[in-house]
């Protein structure tokens, strides 16, 4: 098991430099003047000679490169702006603050929003996918079906406006969307994000109930399944001991993928319901051409994608030993 983990972690590092490279050129060195990008829309001729100075584009973009990344082992220098300490993804010059320093600031509203609505939409979906499977043909099959159908041709800016306007605005059920820490006030905290959760958790809950009910039904065919049947072993210990252990693989690969996503950034969620969130960063570093920031929350964001893939993988080799192997 080490040495499997040990080979996806140097693999996903190879990765991640890769993805940094070519993320590093598509944004230095294909826009005109990078530091103009970087400076912000109110910059000033001098700023922008400073800029153009402490960034080092005079320098071949391989070299700029080099010196980006140095500066995340050991830090770097901006000269008048200030120093970056490691580890250092650059330094926006629109706001004038390191740029991981910014998104570690905005994180925790993102991995709240990220995992609590995880946990809504895997509860429900999956719940309702095992009833809809135990169920197959009968009307809680049909319902769950045509329910799930319905919501995942929903989208979130329409969903979020409309549960705003019922549950907040009208009916006066739930709190206004708004972030306050989880270790300063827990019940404030799922309080304010509740009406995202549940938002997010409709257009995911219909993904991983049709998901869930497909693998079930395809699982209780297999011919273990079958074998388990006929040794007379009760039907609540086949269904969850074998035929739902075959059907976590497909499920725990798709809720890497979306948690990884929802980590890097919910750039819709977080603009419908105004939270101050990775996403809502995003949007305002592209509306400033903040480059730095942009680069270092698509780093972000890679990054998340790839420690998602090894958690997942490192999963799939307790489900399947075999993999361990692979």
């Amino acid at each position: 098991m080490l040495r499997f983990l040990v080979r996806r972690v140097l693999g996903a590092l190879v990765i991640l430099l890769i993805i940094s490279a070519v993320v590093f050129w598509l944004f230095y060195a294909i826009p005109r003047d990078p530091a103009i990008m970087s400076c912000g829309k109110n910059c000033t001729p001098d700023m922008l000679a400073r800029v153009r100075h402490n960034l080092g584009i005079d320098h071949p973009v391989p070299v700029q490169y080099w010196y980006w990344l140095k500066g995340i082992f050991v830090g770097r220098s901006y000269g008048d702006f200030g120093d970056c300490s490691a580890p250092c993804l650059g330094y926006s010059f629109a706001n004038r603050q390191p740029v991981l320093g910014t998104i570690l600031d905005r994180l925790p509203l993102t991995l709240s929003l990220a995992f609590g609505a995880a946990v809504v939409f895997l509860v429900f979906g999956i719940g309702a996918g095992m009833l809809a499977a135990v169920k197959q043909g009968k009307w809680q099959d049909k319902l769950a079906s045509s329910a799930s159908l319905i919501a995942s041709s929903m989208q979130i800016y329409f969903v979020g406006y409309i549960a705003m306007y019922l549950l907040v605005a009208k009916w006066n059920l739930l709190s206004n969307p708004s972030y306050t820490p989880l270790t300063d006030n827990p019940l404030e905290w799922a309080s304010g994000l509740l009406v995202p959760w549940l938002v997010l958790a409709l257009i995911f809950t219909a993904n991983y109930t049709r998901m869930t009910r497909s693998q079930m039904v395809e699982s209780m065919t297999e011919d273990y399944v079958r074998t388990a049947r006929a040794k007379g072993l009760p039907r609540r210990n086949v269904f969850f001991r074998f035929a739902w252990r075959g059907a976590m693989g497909p499920i725990v690969t798709i809720f890497g993928l979306d948690l990884a996503v929802l980590i890097g950034g919910a750039i819709i969620t977080e603009t419908v319901f105004s939270l101050q969130g990775v996403g809502r960063l995003t949007i305002e570093s592209v509306d400033k051409s903040d480059l730095p920031m942009v680069l270092g929350v698509t780093v972000l964001s890679a990054g998340a994608i790839v420690i998602s893939n090894i958690v997942i993988d490192a999963v799939y080799a307790l489900i399947d030993p075999r993999i361990r192997l692979a």
